[in-house]
């Protein structure tokens, strides 16, 4: 299943939840992990507008299954324990968007670019092989829950009062992308601050702006969604 066929399932489905959560629990926190996030997070952010209950603080498109990859995969070429790792992962949640930044991970290890590129498509694909793996009868079920339970975790956490650090797909200004996956501060009302992009590698940057129009792509789409569905 293409992430297009998943756009024409799962986007009604999650408009018809965020509307229910819209009328009956306005200041909910929303962690939307339905794919293609890229697009149902414009698709939530929009039926909230149009109902008069956003708030960008509160919806978040889940991407910390692209950390979980990018840590994994360089701590095993490496020799690391995954535990001690970090790997900032920024843009979206699919294919090209996806942009792990092995220039700032923890610990800092030398890569060859074979390995820089290697890692990063690895990155990006990480979907897909699960997909093969199981030649074709199932996806990345059981790493998405891990993934899902960590950031609802560390939003629980940043409710709690203990103000907690991940990579988040919100409302954002730190590109022309009016949504982009980014570090975020989360806190007792849930994203209290999006933090900006720095020190990027030329390859970095290369990656950055390849990925907009796929990216702007998708957003689009479920803008338009929104805005045509609540015609009907």
């Amino acid at each position: 299943m293409t992430r297009d066929d998943l756009f024409k399932v799962n986007a009604g489905i999650v408009k018809g939840l965020v509307e229910a959560v819209g009328k009956h629990a306005p200041g909910a926190i929303l962690n939307i992990i339905s794919n293609p996030v890229n697009s149902t997070v414009p698709i939530a952010a929009e039926c909230l507008k149009a109902m008069g209950v956003y708030d960008k603080r509160k919806v978040m498109g889940v991407t910390t299954l692209d950390v979980v990859r990018a840590k994994t995969f360089y701590a095993e070429m490496k020799g690391l324990d995954v535990a001690n790792v970090d790997v900032p992962v920024i843009g979206g949640h699919a294919g090209a968007t996806i942009l792990p930044l092995f220039s700032q991970a923890t610990p800092k290890v030398p890569l060859s670019q074979e390995e820089l590129e290697g890692l990063t498509k690895r990155t990006q694909d990480g979907g897909t092989e699960v997909v093969q793996a199981k030649a074709g009868k199932g996806s990345a079920t059981l790493s998405m829950a891990y993934a899902a339970a960590l950031f609802a975790d560390s939003v629980l956490r940043g409710l709690n009062g203990t103000p907690t650090m991940e990579y988040s797909y919100v409302d954002s200004n730190v590109t022309e992308a009016p949504y982009f996956a980014s570090k975020v501060k989360l806190s007792t009302e849930g994203v209290e601050k999006v933090f900006g992009l720095e020190n990027m590698t030329d390859y970095e940057k290369e990656g950055l702006k390849t990925m907009m129009p796929e990216l702007m792509k998708s957003i689009n789409a479920g803008i338009d969604f929104a805005k045509e569905s609540s015609k009907a």
